[in-house]
């Protein structure tokens, strides 16, 4: 994935196609799958499973139909029954046409995105894994609410460390985490709870295991006489629920150890932070990471407070030579114009009587307004434009409420350049506030004692 929007090409051109037809209805995945084939080159089932994982992390895509099971590890349903939009969220951090930096595609017919302009931590919320030219990725998916959190303190200047947390759940000891960088480690348990002496009950499962692993890795146990139990029953239904059931006369304490030793009820997983960064693989903590994204954000709003500006400039100075053009009846001058060049030249002439451009250098008692740029042929080929109807109707007292919200606009906006960072941290907080609800933490993090594997095999031989 690259740093800047942590998306992979195959990611980030969906979320263009989709942004490209969104028109705030669902669409057909299979129809989706097709327009993401004009940006990238490869088959539709490739696109399609890439399309699925972003589905299943409900952040980005808002998906209706089956698109299968995290927890049980069951598959979605064919393109052509599912469907997806993009989220408000994603249409709020992701796109905006001015921001963008563009490339041709690959058969060069249509524009596509070299990275989507993020204004928030998409690798560090959604997780990646995956491999390229001899290179690894696996990085863990973080918590939406203390991502933001963290960003707003690295913008205080303060230092952060953020953990994992899984959309399964479950428990993790991140002693050994190491900021998500190579030759780190974490270890992820499954809840296991005590229903009754000869009952477990297995709740919450670790990262990237399905109940149906889950179970295939208790059976081999058991056959190799690691565990002692009478059967498996698979309760999964809307929450994930495995019931052990024990033999007569076993400990469910020693089960439990020996479930966390010789299953898959506890996991160990090697995170390895590798990003595009500056058109080179780089190996990073997720805590680089985190303050790369920041500090985009901020750069990201600032260059759209610049581009606000100008365009409030723009306006403020239309709307400043429309008001004397009409109010001083410039357009009267031009009835004995004979030529184009003369009427240009004579409202050029008259406007100047009336506003100073930078350029000029006014007398003391010069009353004129002075406008922020000069007057170009453009602007009174524009004023040549507005129609009688517009000039008999035109209200002086509404054109000058007009003129003074947009200074008060312009005001606002270049106290946010000055204040960047407040401004950045009010963005999260917004964010934060709009987005944040139901995105608490759900693995807890702790730490585990090490089981001594030889202490929980099931004491079976026979005497």
């Amino acid at each position: 994935p690259h740093i800047d929007d942590g998306l992979k090409p195959v990611q980030r051109r969906i979320l263009h196609a989709m942004k490209e037809t969104d028109d705030g209805r669902y669409n057909k995945v299979a129809n989706v799958i097709g327009l993401t084939m004009q940006y990238h080159p490869h088959g539709d089932a490739a696109i399609g499973d890439a399309l699925v994982n972003m589905g299943q992390k409900d952040l980005m895509i808002d998906t209706q139909g089956n698109w299968g099971d995290v927890a049980t590890g069951a598959g979605a349903a064919a393109p052509r029954y599912i469907e997806g939009r993009l989220t408000k969220f994603s249409q709020e951090v992701l796109f905006n046409p001015q921001t963008t930096e563009w490339q041709m595609s690959y058969d060069g017919r249509k524009r596509e995105p070299v990275t989507l302009p993020a204004k928030f931590p998409l690798l560090l919320a959604a997780g990646t894994d995956g491999i390229a030219v001899g290179l690894s990725t696996k990085i863990m998916p973080h918590n939406f609410i203390e991502l933001i959190k963290a960003s707003i303190d690295i913008l205080k200047d303060k230092k952060v460390q953020i953990f994992p947390d899984f959309q399964t759940g479950a428990m993790v000891d991140v002693s050994d985490y190491n900021g998500g960088k190579r030759g780190g480690r974490i270890k992820i348990r499954a809840l296991i709870e005590k229903l009754d002496k000869d009952l477990l009950a297995i709740k919450e499962l670790p990262y990237g295991v399905t109940t149906e692993s889950l179970i295939e890795s208790i059976i081999k146990a058991s056959e190799k006489g690691k565990i002692k139990i009478k059967k498996v029953v698979d309760l999964t239904s809307k929450d994930v629920e495995v019931q052990v059931e024990l033999l007569p006369g076993t400990s469910p304490d020693v089960t439990i150890d020996a479930l966390y030793a010789f299953t898959d009820c506890e996991v160990s997983i090697s995170p390895n932070a590798c990003v595009i960064h500056e058109d080179k693989p780089r190996f990073m903590t997720v805590e680089e990471i985190l303050e790369h994204n920041t500090f985009r954000t901020r750069d990201l709003l600032r260059t759209e407070l610049e581009i606000k500006l100008s365009e409030l400039l723009e306006k403020w100075h239309m709307a400043s030579l429309e008001k004397i053009f009409i109010e001083n009846r410039i357009y009267h001058q031009i009835e004995e114009c004979e030529s184009w060049e003369e009427v240009l030249t004579t409202i050029d002439r008259e406007l100047r009587k009336y506003v100073a451009t930078p350029i000029d250098t006014p007398a003391p008692n010069d009353q004129r307004l002075r406008l922020m740029r000069d007057i170009v042929e453009e602007d009174i080929v524009k004023l040549t434009e507005i129609r009688i109807k517009r000039i008999s109707k035109y209200n002086t007292f509404k054109a000058d409420e007009h003129i003074v919200s947009l200074e008060e606009e312009m005001k606002q906006v270049r106290h946010d350049l000055e204040h960047i960072t407040d401004y950045t941290i009010a963005y999260y907080k917004r964010l934060l506030e709009k987005y944040g609800k139901g995105r608490e933490r759900r693995t807890r993090i702790t730490s585990f004692e090490s089981i001594q594997a030889t202490e929980v095999v099931a004491n079976n031989a026979k005497l």
